[in-house]
């Protein structure tokens, strides 16, 4: 497994750009895990359960004939490395077509985590634009004041995408839907395999402060220290940047000879570690992980260069946004469960090509199995 990548960049200088931090606990009283809303709310689950299921199949078209085209602006942390948020925006108008719905897009992307500020700006430009529904993502927790206030408003009809936790302090006035993949479920996933691997010593990646950090890094982190054999050399946050993750897995092979495992918290973050691995010529002996199964997992999968990752049914949360604004236009938002959660699969270097293909039709059915660019 050292088969040479790009030339690496100055470690000095990319250092510069990462935090050190310790580890720490989840916020749990920030968010509501699906297991507490659904018992909080009991009535939601039977909903959930409908709609999933309305997701999986194939589309119905729409049988209310609309006033004007439904006007969605999308705000989208899609530059990238990951192509979840590209093929977001694919199965979404896929969907939309198929169900012969009329609308209307503006659509804004941006830097994770980086762009807060142009993020400020796409928001109240998206908002001027006055949109009948406004989909964000787990970056929208940065912008608490603005999105709060559309809450309490109820227009326009906020759709929060990359987020299956609701948020605790908004559970009254909640968005019409959170819509997503369950980020502790699939990091659970990952955890019981790599843990049961034998490693001793291992590095965690973060992606930036923040949900995504808490929910993937956090979760591996906790269920780490439930395995007395198995201890955390250092973590860093990255920003979820590839030359940073690359920088602080160097730094983590420098410092800690030993190491024998990597957590990565997303896709960018673990092709940094593996080009990392490949400059020392170490991927035999230390495991380490990606986390969406995208095109470029699959393809570092291939490769030999990844070992495992979760596999979300990608297309699926974006269905469920068409789906939903289907329902609502029908006038049965009823029907529209608050938390949609899509399927994850765990896949590995033994999963064979052919049930890989499989899942990929499953998972790509409307984005197509080629990578986005």
């Amino acid at each position: 497994m050292h088969l040479p990548w790009l030339s690496c960049f100055s470690v000095c200088l990319l250092v510069l750009f990462i935090s050190l931090l310790p580890s720490h606990s989840i916020a749990e009283s920030r968010y509501v895990r699906i297991s507490e809303f659904t018992h909080l709310f009991p009535k939601q689950l039977p909903v959930m359960e409908r709609f999933a299921e309305t997701v999986r199949s194939v589309a119905h078209p729409i049988s209310k004939k609309q006033q004007h085209p439904a006007r969605i602006a999308i705000i989208y942390p899609g530059v990238q490395n990951s192509d979840y948020w590209r093929r977001s925006l694919k199965a979404l108008t896929g969907r939309l077509n198929d169900l012969n719905i009329r609308y209307e897009t503006n659509i804004f992307l941006s830097r994770p985590s980086i762009d807060k500020e142009l993020q400020a700006e796409q928001l109240a430009e998206a908002l001027a634009w006055q949109p009948d529904y406004l989909i964000f993502n787990s970056d929208a927790l940065s912008h608490r004041n603005t999105i709060q206030r559309i809450l309490l408003q109820r227009k326009p009809k906020l759709i929060l995408q990359n987020i299956t936790t609701p948020v605790r302090t908004w559970l009254k006035y909640p968005p019409f839907i959170y819509t997503g993949f369950d980020h502790a479920y699939g990091t659970n996933l990952l955890a019981e395999r790599m843990i049961a691997s034998g490693a001793h010593k291992y590095g965690l990646l973060y992606f930036s402060p923040g949900y995504v950090s808490q929910m993937r890094g956090d979760t591996f982190a906790a269920a780490a220290q439930n395995t007395p054999s198995l201890s955390q050399a250092a973590s860093f946050y990255t920003g979820g940047n590839r030359g940073k993750a690359r920088a602080a897995t160097e730094k983590l092979l420098r410092d800690n000879p030993d190491l024998d495992m990597i957590f990565a918290c997303s896709t960018d973050i673990a092709l940094g570690a593996i080009e990392a691995l490949d400059q020392a010529g170490r991927h035999e002996k230390i495991t380490v992980n990606g986390w969406g199964g995208g095109a470029a997992e699959l393809n570092a999968l291939s490769r030999g260069k990844l070992d495992l990752t979760v596999m979300r049914m990608n297309d699926d949360a974006s269905v469920a946004i068409a789906e939903a604004i289907k329902l609502d236009i029908e006038g049965r938002s009823s029907q529209v469960p608050k938390v949609y959660s899509g399927d994850i699969i765990l896949i590995d270097r033994n999963t064979t090509e052919e049930e890989i293909t499989q899942i990929k039709q499953r998972a790509f059915r409307y984005s197509g199995q080629e990578q986005l660019h």
